[in-house]
């Protein structure tokens, strides 16, 4: 199998079930900025951290190949024509976002409350994660653009918020253990 098809050679790209539409289609700028969010936290996954996190990292990159295989998949073509699910046994559910959740609530527990904005950086990795968080509420935007004019299930979106929570907590618990500097934001008086 070859990786270069030139079928997209003229604008187009296939979505699950073979509908074709433009490369600039809001679905395919959708599941397009998920997979660019799944590529950064490889990027932070692969920085020096505690091996937990690292772990969370890669379920979260399988739940985000979830998600993106959601977004391109038009709700036309949700069910194959022999009655099954497309994406069955596929799909995001709820224990995928009480694991972010618990995670977030964990990292929290040995954190000071925030009292103030902290503007990102400090690390190299803390950065990291702040673009990370950055590239999945845009990744989210696009969701819930997508799903005003097509179904989107809600868990997607919902996975996707949570998502950019557990990315600033993390990034905050980063900034903790790597004993980064906090620079915090002061508002013109």
């Amino acid at each position: 199998m070859k990786v270069y098809t030139k079928t997209g050679d003229k604008g187009t790209t296939a979505l699950f079930g073979g509908t074709r539409v433009p490369k600039d289609n809001i679905r395919i700028d959708s599941y397009g900025t998920v997979d660019e969010l799944n590529s950064y936290i490889g990027l932070i996954r692969d920085q020096e951290m505690n091996s937990h996190y690292k772990t969370i990292l890669i379920e979260i990159q399988d739940r985000l190949f979830t998600v993106g295989a959601i977004l391109a998949t038009p709700q036309e073509k949700e069910v194959l024509k022999n009655g099954k699910l497309r994406l069955e046994n596929l799909g995001i559910i709820d224990s995928d976002i009480e694991l972010l959740e618990n995670e977030i609530d964990k990292m929290e527990e040995s954190l000071p409350p925030m009292t103030h904005f902290v503007l990102p950086g400090g690390h190299p990795t803390v950065s990291h994660c702040h673009i990370a968080r950055c590239i999945c509420r845009r990744a989210e935007r696009l969701a819930v653009h997508l799903s005003h004019n097509e179904h989107v299930p809600e868990i997607a979106i919902k996975y996707l918020n949570r998502l950019s929570d557990y990315l600033f907590v993390l990034a905050r618990k980063l900034s903790f253990d790597l004993k980064a500097e906090e620079v915090k934001w002061i508002p013109r008086k």
